[in-house]
């Protein structure tokens, strides 16, 4: 069962499953258009699994259905979770605070209850943020650097870890609305006994990213310059790092995990330091790949809670679970978004 089937990590594990054998049942209704237009569409995603994965099943379905979740477990009895259907934006929560919510929380909720009457041994993965943590991670010391700013202490070399606080930091209505969610999955591990993890995303994209200017970082910054849209810099000088790790990367932790399942699992998971990058640092590559450049303005007012230098660390995912690695290198992210022939990044 993957929930969020036509977007970016839902479809890939879609993919991903569908090459393994398994019969996959997909929940998605396309919400993501509601919430960015055009551009959030996830309709040529779902054409593509219907076109490839030979053992799909698409479901119409939203996960604020309460019954209809219900209804749709007892049925298939599934034996693995991939929860990513959200609503995903940092800056539409505030706007639409219910549906983020209620999408957000209340979903997972469902699907949780829904897995433990119907399928309580199945591995659920939950695709949650790293917008749990608040701007917290912006208390560290940073040093300025010329393209980028970096962690003062040597000893955050490999970034942000499991054990930074999620309480008394400004999350956004996303961030809390994915914190409440990541709770739940835990106490359904912890109180329960059942097989769930949090993998507290980075970056996560890839060229099936239907982004938008409010969400999809790097894809979206990929198709201004591809596009030759104009692209606004939201504060701290286009300095602000992230982390980006490709969707097929997150689809082989969550097979990781489904292998070795344990209640209660929490990781950070993203690129980690060797993808990590910064605007300015993306605006030049991607305007070195394409030969083009790129029209954008400077707004000096960040997102209220936006994260500026945020690495993963990765080194409990890797302890646990030490044949996963990231993959797909940083920059063959950047010539597969870039549109460059001959790139080799595999996706849905």
């Amino acid at each position: 069962m993957v929930t969020g089937s036509s977007g970016l990590v839902g479809s890939e594990m879609v993919v991903t499953l569908d090459r393994r054998g398994w019969i996959v049942h997909g929940v998605d209704n396309n919400m993501r258009a509601d919430f960015f237009g055009v551009d959030g569409d996830t309709t040529a995603n779902l054409r593509r699994l219907r076109e490839r994965a030979r053992r799909f099943e698409h479901h119409d379905l939203d996960v604020r259905d309460r019954e209809g979740v219900a209804r749709l477990f007892a049925d298939t009895r599934p034996e693995l979770v991939v929860h990513a259907a959200a609503q995903p934006s940092h800056d539409l929560a505030a706007s639409r605070p219910f549906d983020d919510f209620e999408v957000n929380a209340v979903g997972t909720l469902n699907l949780l209850e829904a897995a433990r009457a119907s399928a309580p041994e199945a591995p659920f993965a939950f695709l949650s943020t790293n917008k749990v943590y608040g701007d917290a991670p912006n208390e560290l010391e940073l040093v300025e650097l010329e393209t980028r700013y970096d962690y003062a202490d040597p000893a955050l070399h490999d970034g942000i870890d499991e054990d930074c606080r999620i309480d008394a930091t400004t999350h956004s209505l996303f961030g809390a609305s994915k914190a409440a969610a990541d709770l739940l999955v835990q106490e359904y591990g912890r109180y329960f006994g059942m097989p769930t993890v949090c993998l507290r995303g980075g970056c996560l994209t890839g060229s099936s990213h239907a982004s938008a200017e409010l969400h999809g970082f790097l894809a979206y910054l990929a198709r201004c310059v591809r596009e030759g849209r104009s692209y606004r810099v939201l504060g701290y000088k286009g300095k602000q790092v992230r982390d980006n790790i490709h969707a097929s990367d997150v689809c082989a932790a969550i097979l990781a995990f489904a292998e070795s399942p344990k209640p209660g699992a929490v990781y950070n998971i993203g690129g980690g330091r060797a993808n990590s990058i910064s605007i300015l640092e993306a605006i030049a590559r991607f305007e070195e790949l394409t030969g083009r450049n790129l029209d954008w303005e400077y707004v000096d007012e960040p997102r209220r809670g936006d994260h500026i230098c945020y690495i993963s660390d990765l080194r409990r995912l890797r302890g646990d679970f030490p044949t996963w690695c990231v993959e797909v290198s940083l920059d063959e992210i950047l010539t597969d978004l870039a549109g460059v022939a001959g790139s080799t990044v595999a996706g849905a």
